[in-house]
């Protein structure tokens, strides 16, 4: 770990919070093994992540909608109830992200998130007031790990290659991050990751 670390990006899903589709279709499906189907076939992690991608549920729902027709009514769900796909907090984060804050480090995202969802979430998400800037997928059409977003992230973010740590769940997120110069964390769990900071001189 340098010293020359000075700031944290965040990954958002699966670092600051439980995100998953079956959080809301669990309430809205009583059978488990339909909703294993209907999680598996149709409103799936890869469908989600067009909207990551920069697409629109007012194009991608009709469509989906079209294919499934039985679940129609589940499927237009999706973009009004979406807040409900997140169960809350990982465990142990955000007070990580309140020390770090409290401390005056500078705290940026990159995550892979809808453009539509992002403000509804930011708005609802307390933690999020401590970032100070936050590249969003859907925004640029382009996702992690693709290099391009993390070298908008680092012109916006204004940081040299070695001053910032990057904590992502995935380790493929996380190799491509070094190669723009951030000090990547695979995120596992909040103690492991405290650990890290702490090291750092973060925390």
């Amino acid at each position: 770990m340098t010293s020359q670390l000075n700031a944290v990006v965040f990954d958002i899903g699966g670092v600051l919070i439980d995100w998953n589709p079956r959080h809301l279709y669990a309430k809205l499906i009583d059978d488990p093994r339909e909703l294993d189907w209907f999680l598996a076939n149709v409103v799936t992690h890869d469908w989600h992540f067009q909207h990551d991608a920069g697409r629109s549920v007012t194009e991608t729902v009709p469509e989906l909608s079209a294919r499934f027709p039985r679940y129609a009514k589940l499927i237009g769900l999706y973009g009004p109830r979406w807040l409900e796909t997140i169960a809350g907090p990982v465990p142990g984060v955000w007070p990580l992200v309140e020390g770090l804050a409290a401390r005056g480090v500078p705290l940026f995202a990159i995550t892979n998130f809808s453009a539509e969802f992002f403000p509804a979430f930011r708005d609802a998400c307390p933690v999020m007031r401590h970032f100070r800037d936050v590249v969003v997928s859907g925004e640029e059409k382009v996702m992690k790990p693709a290099r391009r977003l993390y070298d908008i992230a680092m012109a916006r973010f204004g940081l040299a290659p070695g001053e910032a740590l990057f904590v992502d769940d995935r380790a493929d997120n996380v190799a491509a991050s070094e190669t723009v110069g951030l000090v990547g964390h695979h995120f596992t769990d909040a103690a492991r990751l405290e650990t890290a900071l702490v090291e750092a001189g973060l925390l």
